[in-house]
Parts: structure tokens; C-alpha cells; sequence
């Protein structure tokens, strides 16, 4: 069978229901389609923030396994990402938008692209100043050039197929498109805000009921919805009272019932979600025209397409970059808004916490996979659990080669996932022990059924995943030995990483 084309697309902060095919009400068409002639997981995770997923993502290992370059700049004598692994097979590899893998910072001298777009400043999107193509800097972008990042994401990636097709058209090719959409601050060009005005005027107790409904309907999740967590917020979050007093008496720092927010607080906060699901249309948009181009190509039919988010919704209200504009309009370049913790709880829906944690608010992530040549099922489910690990071993088993056992001569650990292959093609159960998590001392083991996790300093819970997905009802007193058995699993697998490479700094 003639070896596919991959390509990844990676959004950032993208809430688990806010696809359309993940029972959001925000236009996905093109992520629709994937759905529906290809397969969703139900139970994909990520590690729960931005760089820990991009290293799983790229190398097939643990975000605490992977080491860092050496300090003469070189790749380690082992873990390295997967374009290293696909240039033996005769692939070409492509990446165009965010990169933020802390190991490798170059994504050609380290990452192994043939080509690449690197949007470096995550704090702007109509006026970027720091971005590189090819690990050379670029000009920064005139603020009236017509510059949106997801359009120049998609861009970039066209012209690298264009040249690909027509200088290198004998080799397979690897298309890394990541987004940096809906990530913070929320900007989108003015005519995507425009269609989702008054949208969600109704508040996010109505947007979480909505899409639950929708969510089961599809059989996705059979979960009940996890109740507001008014008190939980990220600790680097600013104050209510820096928020009032830089962004405005609109604004609001807690996940608190919409009904109890002033009429003031509801017209602001639904404006910001009408943002947030325009930059989620945009990226759904420009993501349809590489694949449209694939199309033209005559490509699409042998390209394996994949969508993943890098974690959950973020619940983050700081300002960075240019700082806010008070007097800009909302989505501006001039304005710097987060989603905050009342909307990320409703894209999150059903599941508790957010970004940064690794309870089910956190970690959970669409997983769409679309390839016309190899798979026959259409718009099926994938309950198995699995997890950004398994991409690389994935990729690599479709090419036709699993990882070799040494590198440089040096014997190297296996690769921390599983292929996906034969659950792709007959909904197989992954054989595997379990799914380790940590991230700034949030903690988790998924094992069969059984979910064991715990935040920063806390105790460790325990729910079974089958009953409870949103994680309602802690069971660790009624199974003190299954706690026992997982937290012995997650501190051996904690300390072995340690000893390969170190304490990885998260």
C-alpha cells in the first residue's frame, strides 16, 4: 500500500464541546466533515497545557521523558521528534504556526522540518513581532497589513505544500498545521464576531445545558454536568479588583451563576465568547483551505488528518503583550481579553476544572481521524482511552516502521504510546497499563476504568471513568486498595523518568 501523507492540525485552548461534532454551537464545518466521514475518540487526552502537549505530541514520549538539547545545541543521544523518524522513510516534513516545544526551540535545526513557519509572540494576533520562517527572523507585521495569525498559519502551509508538489512530489509528506486560536488574547477579524452577535446573550448555564444534551445525543459522553467551581481559578490570575480597574466593571473573575452577574457583566462576558467562537470559526475556515488544496493536490484521498486540541478551555484572565486598551473594541488588536473561568467552564462541558489542571476539564481532547484510502468506517465512535503519545507510534506503524531501538548508537527507552492503527480500523481496546499525568504538582493515573488524580498538594481521588466521567463522586474511601495500587504505579513511573533525564521543570 503506497505510504500516506500525515497532517496534524493542533488547536490551542479549545475546549472539549466547542467543535460543532463535540456538541458546540460554533460553526465547524470543515472539522464536521472530518467527524462524519472519519472517527472521533471519546476518551483522548492531552497533559492538560501548551508545551507539555506539543513535546508528546512530536516525540511519542512523556513531556518528562523527553530531554533537552545538549548545550552545544545538538539533539540529545536519544528522544527526538518525529520528522527525525519520517526522513528515513522518504517523507518531507512541514510545520506552520505555534511551536512552544521547550526541548527543541528551533523547529528545523532541532525539530527536523524541511520547512517552517513559526508564529513566536502567542500575545498578538493582528500585529505579530516576533515570528521566523525557516529559524530566521521575519519583519514584524504592520498592525493595518490585513494580518490574522490563523490566516497566515494556513498560508504558509498552502505555499509549503505548493513548493512540495511541485519540486518533491515523489515523497509522502508531514504537515504539522498548529493554531494558535482561540488562544488568549481573544482577537478575530470583526466580520467572524459579527456572526455569532447576540449568540450567547443567554449565558453559559444555557450554553453548558445545550451542549450536554447535544454531547449525549451523540453518544460522546453519558455523564452528568459537573457543577460551577466558583472558587477555582488559575493562582497567577489577576485580582477581581486589577481586573475591574484594567479591563472594566464588565468583566468577571469567577464561574458564578449568569443569572447572579449585573446586566453590565452579561453584555461584556457574552461579547467575549462571541470572540472566543469567531476565532474558533476562523481556524475551522482556514483549516478548510489546506484542505481544499489538498484536494486540488489530488492528496486528500491518501492524507491521514488528524484535529486535537493541546488541552482544555483556559480559565486565565492576566494581560500581557501591548497591554488592553479600554476604549478599543472588543477583538481588537488594541484590546487584550481572556475567556476566563465562566466561559471555559462552559467549553469544557460536561467536565470539571480547566487548562493546567489533569482533572477531565483539563486533559480531554477532541481526537478526529480522517483518511478516505484507509478508513471504511464513517462518523464512528472510538471509546478506547488514549493520549497524545500514541500520535508518533501511530504515524510511524501507518508508514510501515516502528521506532527504532537505537539511536546514534545508543540504546534509547521505548516510545511511551501505542498505535492506534488497529483501533482506527476495528475500534480495538488499546492493551496498556495505564496513562500517566502531571503537570505544577496536578497529578493523574488513568488505569482501565479507574481515574486516579489529585491537584497541587492535594489529596488523591479515585472515579470510575465508565459511571462518572465528570468526576463527581469520589471514590477513594470506598477502594483505599486500588488508590494504593495506582499511586504506587504513577510515584514508579514519576521516579523513572527522573532517572532517565532529570526532574523536567513543568
Amino acid at each position: 500500500m503506497k505510504q500516506p501523507n500525515f497532517l496534524i492540525i493542533v488547536a490551542d485552548d479549545m475546549g472539549f464541546s466547542d467543535a460543532g461534532c463535540y456538541g458546540g454551537e460554533i460553526s465547524t464545518p470543515n472539522l464536521d466533515a472530518l467527524a462524519d466521514k472519519g472517527l472521533r475518540f471519546t476518551q483522548h487526552y492531552s497533559t492538560g497545557r501548551c508545551w507539555p502537549s506539543r513535546a508528546c505530541i512530536l516525540t511519542g514520549n512523556y513531556y518528562q521523558q523527553v530531554p533537552h538539547i545538549k548545550a552545544d545545541g545538538t539533539l540529545p543521544d536519544w528522544g527526538r521528534p518525529v520528522p527525525h523518524y519520517l526522513k528515513a522513510l522518504g517523507y518531507r516534513s512541514y510545520h506552520s504556526g505555534k511551536w512552544h516545544v521547550n526541548q527543541y526551540p528551533m523547529p528545523v535545526a532541532h525539530g527536523g522540518f524541511d520547512r517552517s513557519y513559526h508564529i513566536r509572540d502567542y500575545d498578538r494576533n493582528f500585529a505579530v513581532k516576533e515570528h521566523n520562517l525557516d529559524d530566521k527572523p521575519l519583519e514584524p507585521v504592520d498592525s493595518h497589513s490585513g494580518y490574522y495569525s490563523s490566516t497566515a498559519i494556513s498560508e504558509k502551509a498552502i505555499e509549503f505544500l505548493s513548493e512540495h508538489q511541485q519540486d518533491h512530489s515523489q515523497h509522502p509528506f508531514f504537515l504539522y498545521l498548529a493554531f494558535i486560536a482561540p488562544h488568549f488574547p481573544l482577537h478575530a477579524p470583526q466580520a467572524d464576531i459579527d456572526a455569532y452577535r447576540n449568540r450567547y446573550d443567554q449565558g453559559w448555564d444555557k450554553v453548558r445545558e445545550d451542549r450536554l444534551e447535544r454531547l449525549r445525543r451523540m453518544g460522546i459522553t453519558n455523564c452528568e454536568l459537573s457543577p460551577r467551581q466558583p472558587n477555582t481559578k488559575p493562582s497567577w490570575n489577576l485580582s477581581a479588583e486589577s481586573l475591574s480597574e484594567e479591563i472594566g466593571s464588565g468583566e468577571a473573575s469567577r464561574a458564578v451563576s449568569w443569572r447572579s452577574l449585573t446586566a453590565e457583566q452579561k453584555d461584556f462576558q457574552a461579547k467575549k465568547m462571541e470572540i472566543h467562537a469567531a476565532m474558533v470559526h476562523r481556524m475551522d475556515r482556514e483549516a478548510g483551505r489546506v484542505i481544499d488544496h489538498l484536494k486540488e493536490m489530488g492528496q486528500w484521498e491518501n492524507t491521514v488528518t488528524l484535529f486535537v486540541s493541546d488541552n482544555g478551555a483556559s480559565a486565565e484572565q492576566i494581560i500581557r503583550g501591548d497591554r488592553h486598551d479600554k476604549t478599543s473594541v472588543p477583538g481588537s488588536g488594541d484590546s487584550y481579553l481572556c475567556l476566563g473561568p465562566g466561559w471555559s467552564t462552559a467549553a469544557n462541558t460536561p467536565f470539571r476544572y480547566h487548562k493546567s489542571w489533569v482533572h477531565e476539564g483539563g486533559i480531554a481532547s477532541p481526537l478526529m481521524v480522517h483518511w478516505p484510502d484507509g478508513i471504511h468506517a464513517s462518523g464512528e465512535l472510538r471509546h478506547t482511552p488514549c493520549h497524545f503519545v500514541d500520535i508518533v507510534p501511530t504515524l510511524l506503524d501507518l508508514a510501515g516502521q516502528s521506532s527504532p531501538p537505537e539511536w546514534r548508537g545508543e540504546d534509547v527507552p521505548p516510545l511511551a504510546g501505542e498505535s492506534l492503527a488497529r483501533t482506527i480500523q476495528d475500534g480495538s481496546d488499546l492493551k496498556r497499563e495505564c496513562i500517566f499525568f502531571r503537570h505544577i504538582g496536578h497529578r493523574a493515573l488513568r488505569m482501565g476504568t479507574w481515574k486516579l488524580v489529585a491537584v497541587h498538594h492535594g489529596k488523591w481521588e479515585l472515579y470510575d471513568m465508565e459511571a462518572d466521567r465528570s468526576e463527581l463522586e469520589n471514590l477513594a474511601d470506598n477502594y483505599p486498595e486500588q488508590v494504593r495500587l495506582m499511586a504506587e504505579i504513577w510515584e514508579r513511573m514519576h521516579q523513572s523518568f527522573i532517572g532517565q533525564v532529570g526532574e523536567v521543570r513543568d
